[in-house]
């Protein structure tokens, strides 16, 4: 498995600079030599909860940094994502913490670099790390990196497994199947499927899936086109989002799903009262977390955007994307240490590591050293999709352009699902955001 894995993501020219296992020795405990010196270190990240998932792992990494170097103690600001992009602007403004979560995005890092909040990193301290190919390019400008990746997102349909088959229910592979799909369970009394539509953007990702299925590959050049003529008059992206109306008229979501938020919807799926959830590979640990009953947690499954009629896409050209990461303040008092910090995270055994030991999905390095045979079947899955997939999408529609676009389109998309707007006006607000 670990060769079919490494060799797939050589397929995707998502190459590996070195192999795993052989990361740069950070000196950890050079602060702790010294002695002499109490530092504290303040961490801002959108990873609210410590006992689950990536802010168990984050945490761990955290704790085992104190402890190997006495003279530093690590303090934390974590809130839910949307609460935090609120606070990180305030603190632009007021003075950074030292560690923060980043978003290796146009829509979120462009106006942070331009204001100059954020330290610029060697690059050639992670030669050794095991970053993939690429990885780095959404946290650099100017060919200087600010930045690191956590992760390599890939966005999904989780589903009940158990639920499907006590129904007879089966994966859809094409789009109309999955609108099928949608009214039978219904009629069973069932949501379909489970979607925060309250924070906008994870409908704008699925707004971007189903454009990747029409587009392929001209997904990158259709998007980029149209945010920079401020035109999304394009057919394909006009198509998208009809089928996005469709899919909501065809009852797929939860009734209010236009105002619900992701705990809401996640909840929804985890309590058996929806048969899917769509969000991206992160959600993975849902497989290994026992605050979800047994029965649900180990009959979760993933499946990716089925194929659309018409469209350019295949079934194994999937949305994936390198998103969330972390950065140090350019205005730090403790900017070598936080630094080092960093650099102690990122060590190939430490965040992707214990990542995959907790199930979180798929990391911006590589992991298959870390593959042991014992990872769920969810895990496989999403892995199974990487070692498949024919072309990844790159970063979702809504923030490839400026940040006022984003807030438009993320703003606007529940209006044009619902019908409350038209396709048209939906597509001439988020054009003029650009101009």
């Amino acid at each position: 498995m670990r060769k079919k894995f490494l060799s797939t993501v050589l397929a995707l020219t998502m190459v590996v600079t070195m192999a795993v296992g052989c990361g740069k020795s950070a000196d950890t405990n050079s602060s702790a030599k010294k002695g002499d010196d109490k530092v504290t270190l303040k961490v801002f990240t959108n990873l609210p909860d410590r006992k689950n998932g990536q802010g168990l792992v984050e945490q761990q990494i955290i704790d085992e940094y104190m402890k190997e170097n006495k003279n530093v103690t690590i303090k934390v600001e974590a809130l839910d994502e949307e609460a935090y992009k609120t606070k990180f602007k305030a603190y632009s403004m007021e003075g950074m913490p030292d560690v923060v979560s980043i978003w290796g995005q146009p829509s979120f890092l462009d106006e942070v670099l331009d204001a100059g909040v954020l330290a610029e990193l060697n690059e050639d301290d992670y030669k050794d790390y095991g970053f993939i190919s690429g990885s780095l390019d959404g946290f650099k400008k100017d060919g200087k990196l600010y930045g690191l990746p956590r992760n390599t997102d890939v966005a999904g349909f989780y589903y009940n497994e158990k639920m499907f088959k006590e129904n007879g229910w089966t994966v859809p592979k094409t789009y109309d199947e999955l609108l099928e799909l949608a009214k039978k369970i219904n009629d069973k009394g069932i949501i379909p499927l489970a979607m925060d539509g309250g924070d906008g953007w994870p409908m704008a990702v699925y707004l971007s899936d189903i454009l990747y299925k029409l587009t392929g590959s001209d997904y990158s050049s259709t998007v980029s086109d149209a945010i920079k003529k401020g035109d999304f008059s394009d057919a394909n992206i006009k198509k998208a989002t009809e089928i996005l109306k469709q899919t909501a008229d065809a009852k797929m979501f939860q009734k209010g799903y236009d105002s619900q938020d992701y705990g809401t919807a996640q909840n929804l799926f985890t309590n058996g009262q929806a048969a899917m959830f769509y969000m991206g590979s992160w959600e993975a640990s849902m497989a290994l977390n026992e605050d979800i009953p047994k029965e649900i947690r180990e009959n979760i499954r993933v499946f990716t955007m089925p194929i659309i009629d018409g469209g350019k896409g295949k079934a194994t050209d999937i949305a994936a994307w390198n998103g969330g990461g972390y950065a140090v303040s350019s205005k730090s008092e403790h900017k070598e240490e936080a630094i080092k910090f960093l650099n102690y995270m990122y060590q190939p055994d430490k965040l992707s590591k214990y990542g995959w030991e907790n199930g979180v999905g798929m990391s911006a390095q590589d992991q298959s050293a870390y593959m042991t045979g014992k990872e769920t079947k969810l895990q496989m899955q999403f892995v199974d999709a990487v070692n498949n997939a024919t072309s990844l999408s790159g970063t979702p529609i809504n923030d490839c352009g400026p940040s006022t676009f984003k807030t438009s389109i993320e703003s606007e998309i529940q209006s044009v699902s619902n019908g409350s707007k038209s396709v048209d006006d939906f597509l001439k607000i988020i054009g003029d955001s650009c101009k």
